[in-house]
């Protein structure tokens, strides 16, 4: 296991970048710590898979290093790096058996036989393999053959890291749910570091303790699930992360106060002084109260019934709004109004979030 640090790192695959619009992977510095379990998490394109195929060694970097520990293994091929990659699409060898797939990397390496045997057998019953050893995984169903991909990964305890890129998207969704949570098991028995790449939230928030968000060749935000929902650091994050994601009006922060387009003021609860650039308040969904008189007038589009609770969909100071009205609430007669929870009302600056005054001063 180790200690995975990027400095200075970036990629370009353009020969001769000229401006950071050519680069895939934004300049970034970054340490993931020995043991921990992460997901690159983001929509396609933003470079979650040329991330994690440079710290694999299938790619170069145009710039910056990459360290294993104390060790600097930027120009090692991926061989030396002692890692497990499990991809998209499953690899496996579709002339041996499911067992001989699983044993092979322990093989490679010279392992006791007992120790294959009883390794394989252990694997094989966390992906629900155990009754399809002796099967030829010729002529199993993809997601079959992506089990066996995902436990010749995990069949390893010496590896430095296990990375994961996307690795459940030809499995059925209850399948899904199974090997996440077995993934989870696996990472607190054994403490492999562990980076998982996917575009869905509800993966990447349910396998890692640190999630890493990604936009437009950048890692905007590091964190745990809950500080990602509750200070989303990147209007991008608040945005992604939740469903429905957290609301955005275009605003003009003026101290603990923000003006709004048609003239309404929201108080912030806390104050900001002057703010440059483009100037936004986020509220998530789930933090907006509907009321009858106070606050700031909804247009009510739709409501979605889901279940536990209803979205309503509308519109607030001519922008999209959403509202999470829990289940047994009712709507409020004649013209809705709503209100932000206090306190988690966020301020953002071009894209990007902005902290209170009080708060810089105390950091």
């Amino acid at each position: 296991m180790a200690q995975i640090t990027l400095k200075n790192l970036a990629h370009s695959y353009n020969a001769n970048p000229q401006s950071e619009s050519d680069y895939a992977l934004k300049e970034m510095n970054h340490v993931w710590q020995d043991g921990g379990a992460y997901a690159l998490l983001g929509s396609s394109g933003c470079g979650k898979t040329t991330l994690l195929n440079i710290i694999s060694g299938l790619l170069r970097p145009s710039q910056g290093r990459i360290l294993f520990g104390d060790a600097d293994v930027t120009d090692a091929p991926t061989t030396e790096r002692n890692i497990a990659q499990v991809f998209q699409f499953p690899v496996v060898y579709d002339t041996m058996t499911v067992r001989d797939n699983l044993a092979f990397p322990l093989r490679n390496r010279g392992k006791d036989a007992a120790y294959i045997a009883a390794r394989v057998e252990e694997i094989a019953q966390m992906i629900g393999m155990e009754a399809m050893l002796s099967r030829k995984a010729q002529g199993l169903t993809a997601d079959a053959k992506q089990k066996i991909s995902l436990g010749r990964g995990m069949v390893r305890e010496d590896v430095n890291a296990i990375l994961f890129d996307e690795p459940l998207t030809v499995i059925d969704p209850h399948m899904k749910w199974e090997l996440r949570t077995q993934l989870k098991q696996l990472h607190r028995q054994f403490g492999h570091t562990m980076i998982y790449v996917t575009h869905d939230q509800t993966e990447a928030l349910t396998f890692a303790d640190k999630v890493v968000v990604m936009y437009d060749g950048r890692v905007v935000q590091m964190g745990t699930p809950e500080e990602l929902f509750d200070a989303p650091a990147h209007s991008f994050v608040g945005y992604f992360i939740g469903s429905p994601g957290m609301n955005f009006i275009d605003a003009q922060v003026e101290g603990r106060h923000a003006r709004l387009a048609g003239g309404a003021v929201v108080d912030l609860g806390a104050e900001f002084g002057a703010v440059a650039g483009r100037q936004q308040i986020g509220i998530r969904p789930e933090h907006v109260v509907l009321t009858e008189r106070d606050g700031l007038p909804l247009k009510i589009r739709r409501v979605e019934d889901v279940g536990r609770h209803r979205i309503i969909r509308g519109e607030v100071a001519g922008t999209e709004f959403n509202v999470v009205v829990p289940e047994g609430v009712a709507l409020p007669q004649g013209q809705p109004h709503v209100s932000f929870a206090p306190g988690k009302t966020g301020v953002y600056a071009d894209d990007w979030r902005v902290s209170p005054k009080s708060l810089e001063r105390a950091a």
